[in-house]
């Protein structure tokens, strides 16, 4: 890949010598790479905060070594006196090169205790256990999609995805490049590490990759973001598949708008075109980043060559990315083509149970409930469309950003959970470094004023008055959506009589009889679980009651917890909920459940 960053590059001129008697001899430019220049002062700062970044966690990972692994433990303890050395030697060496090696040792101290880590903790989660089951059905050759393996969630320390619908999903719902790379590892380690190890391997030599391609300053930056703060190594360790696509979109993204120039791709172009194609084939994030980088590579490149030379190189990146994708899923599309295509677009269409930190929040956690949690999913999906148009219309300005937009769709989302936007992080900052705003000065996009119409009561909207209407006009329209999803009101009321018991020390339900009224117009098939905090219990079990109920009637219902107890929280904390939500429509109507000294029915 061409490396088009050239950091501190000195040009030197040669003129008339001047013949003033007077006229003081001119200063030589200093030459680039002397030992004895200085570090730059936000250098020191970038190693040291790296150097922080990895105590986070390091304890924990400690502890858990010492009672199964001293071994390890001894590792880490080792890796902690190369922390305090770093730390102290990011400020106090003299020299660019010195700190340069002080950003290597910091980023092997790094890798050593990501390595530790995945020694004491590679069983993985449902992502883990999913993608080694799909591994181990390639290297047999069976059907890998829209199979159901129940008995992969057996195990307590594996979460299953609950659906609005009462059910839950236990197919494997991603693409299937990471299933490929694991299984070979599969047929050596027949267990989750398999599925577990592709992922942090992909880490690591993304993190080694990423310091090597940023700029000097910054490589330390790389390091905490990628290996620090005790973030992406947990999604490693766990076997998220989006670690492989996140891994394989770090060189697509660094220095990204100079892919193509001239017209011509060329090996590097095609390298960056082939590893977005694979992202794509490893996980569904990628996708959502890959409209806006071809919206952007066409801006830059229309911008130097004109629209039809600009269109043909980014068709010829774009048919790259594409059969790059298509080769890896050519076989599953083949064995069972509707599967294979439910499986992919699975995690946009199952209508999973809400969680997360977005706007959903305010209808599960906030209010009673909502009879259009829909139109949450309809505002994620207008913004991401009004955030497409947006850097098509501005790209300019929203160039720099480009890497940050995609994620902020999920906030809108039923599913707006922190690791969409957290573990695409390192792309935010390989754009920061390589990507400068000067990158886009010559970019093309359209002029919003030709967008808006002629009107007679729009005379003076030009410049920056018509970007904001257009910009305004882009994003309204999710934003109608939310507050049509927060302001809707639960469709069930519902009065509860819980009946409580003792176990030990624990006082808890064993069932709750529910009074609930459908208030709308629509027929409902109401779920129940439980809620303390976030998140939400298993599905009670409907002892009596009607599956469906009629609109605007009511009816009794009794239901049981899972193991027909349920314990209940002590103290003034936020309660425990019961909920009732139904998949066509998704609703969801809250009703906190009494205490035991306040209930009747005890």
């Amino acid at each position: 890949m061409t490396d088009t960053h050239r950091a501190g590059m000195g040009v030197q001129s040669r003129g008339r010598i001047a013949t003033h008697p007077a006229a003081p001899p001119p200063t030589p430019a200093p030459a680039l790479g002397i030992p004895d220049a200085g570090p730059q002062q936000w250098h020191r700062g970038m190693t040291l905060v790296a150097t922080i970044s990895l105590f986070i966690g390091t304890r924990a990972a400690w502890t858990a070594a010492m009672e199964s692994s001293p071994p390890v433990a001894a590792v880490i303890s080792a890796c902690y006196a190369a922390i305090l050395g770093c730390a102290v030697l990011s400020l106090l060496v003299r020299t660019r090169r010195a700190l340069i090696r002080v950003d290597a040792a910091v980023l092997v101290t790094a890798v050593a205790l990501v390595i530790c880590g995945y020694l004491l903790d590679h069983a993985g989660t449902d992502e883990g256990v999913l993608t080694a089951q799909a591994a181990n059905e390639i290297l047999h050759g069976r059907p890998v999609y829209g199979q159901s393996w129940p008995w992969l969630f057996a195990d307590h320390g594996v979460l299953v995805t609950k659906t609005m619908s009462g059910g839950a999903d236990y197919t494997y719902g991603y693409p299937p490049l990471t299933a490929l790379l694991a299984a070979p590892v599969h047929a050596v380690v027949h267990s989750t590490a398999a599925a577990t190890l592709v992922p942090t391997a992909a880490l690591l030599a993304s993190s080694v990759l990423l310091w090597f391609l940023l700029p000097v300053p910054w490589r330390s930056a790389a390091t905490a973001v990628c290996l620090g703060f005790g973030l992406l190594p947990h999604y490693a360790y766990s076997g998220y598949p989006a670690i492989t696509a996140l891994a394989l979109l770090i060189p697509v993204v660094v220095r990204w708008p100079s892919t193509g120039e001239g017209g011509h791709l060329g090996p590097g172009g095609v390298l960056r075109a082939a590893c977005l194609g694979a992202a794509c084939a490893a996980q569904q994030l990628a996708w959502f980043l890959a409209p806006f980088l071809l919206i952007g590579l066409y801006a830059v490149r229309r911008g130097e060559l004109g629209p039809r030379r600009a269109l043909a190189v980014t068709a010829r990146y774009t048919a790259t990315a594409a059969l790059t994708w298509s080769a890896a899923n050519a076989y599953f599309a083949v064995q069972d083509f509707p599967a294979w295509l439910n499986g992919i677009l699975l995690p946009m269409e199952q209508k999973a149970i809400l969680h997360g930190q977005g706007v959903m929040g305010i209808s599960y956690y906030f209010t009673d409930g909502s009879s259009r949690l829909d139109y949450y999913s309809y505002g994620s999906q207008l913004l991401l469309l009004g955030l497409l148009a947006a850097t098509l219309l501005f790209v300019r300005r929203l160039g720099p950003a480009l890497t940050v937009l995609p994620w902020i769709a999920f906030y809108l989302a039923t599913r707006s959970q922190d690791g969409y936007f957290l573990m695409m992080t390192p792309l935010w900052l390989a754009a920061a470094a390589t990507v400068p705003a000067a990158a886009f000065a010559t970019a093309w996009q359209p002029r919003p004023a030709r967008l808006l119409p002629r009107l007679a009561l729009l005379p003076r909207l030009t410049g920056r008055r018509a970007k904001a209407v257009v910009a305004a006009g882009l994003l309204a329209p999710a934003l109608v959506c939310v507050v049509i999803a927060a302001a809707s009101p639960p469709p069930l009321r519902m009065s509860l009589t819980p009946h409580f018991a003792k176990h030990g020390s624990r006082v808890g339900v064993t069932t709750i009889d529910v009074r609930a009224v459908n208030t709308t117009g629509t027929a409902l098939e109401p779920h129940f679980a439980s809620r303390t905090g976030q998140g939400a219990s298993g599905w009670w079990t409907i002892a009596s009651g009607p599956a469906v109920l009629a609109p605007h009637t009511s009816a009794d219902y009794r239901v049981e917890p899972g193991g027909g107890f349920h314990a209940m929280p002590g103290g003034h904390g936020p309660g425990t909920y019961l909920i009732a939500v139904t998949g066509t429509p998704m609703t969801i109507t809250s009703a906190r459940i009494p205490a035991a000294t306040s209930a009747t029915g005890t």
